[in-house]
């Protein structure tokens, strides 16, 4: 049995689903370019480059951690020539040629792992809980690196992935 992608309802049209849907109504994105200037009044505008600023706010805080920060926790790492799996505290990652998904630790229902009876292919599948999955095979360099896999994939789950005790 092959999962359907996308569904088979055709998407809505009109304006309540898109503004741009009623002639006339102007984009919410101006058109202006960065030579254009800007579109205060000159008055306004002389007053504020007049005016020093506060020395406290020449900086603004970082609301979020660098994303190339490296954590403390464990991370899960496999790839080959054209599939390449990352988990870590930011979630799951999955790329294969061009295509890449990446998943939070909440938008994940579980993550499931099988191995080839024959041959070296290591999958893994991020099921979502929309009922969703998404699976990804890598070429292991031999057979033994499912087993080191298995665990590391296992001990970035236990440090991770919270799963909800209903």
């Amino acid at each position: 049995m092959e999962q359907r992608i996308g569904s088979s309802s055709q998407p809505l049209e009109g304006a309540g689903f898109d503004p741009a849907f009623i002639p006339g109504l102007p984009s919410p994105a101006s058109g202006r370019t960065k030579d254009d200037g800007p579109e205060k009044e000159p008055e306004v505008a002389e007053a504020e480059e007049a005016a020093p600023e506060p020395e406290g706010t020449a900086e603004a805080p970082p609301s979020e951690p660098e994303e190339d920060t490296p954590a403390d926790g464990p991370v899960f790492e496999a790839s080959d020539r054209r599939a390449r799996m990352v988990a870590d505290h930011r979630g799951v990652r999955l790329s294969l040629d061009d295509q890449e998904c990446e998943f939070r630790w909440d938008e994940i229902g579980a993550v499931e792992t099988e191995t080839a009876r024959f041959g070296k292919r290591y999958t893994v599948t991020v099921h979502t809980p929309d009922r969703r999955w998404y699976p990804i095979e890598i070429e292991a360099p031999a057979r033994s690196h499912f087993a080191r896999w298995d665990s590391e994939l296992d001990a970035v789950l236990d440090a991770y992935f919270e799963e909800d005790a209903d």
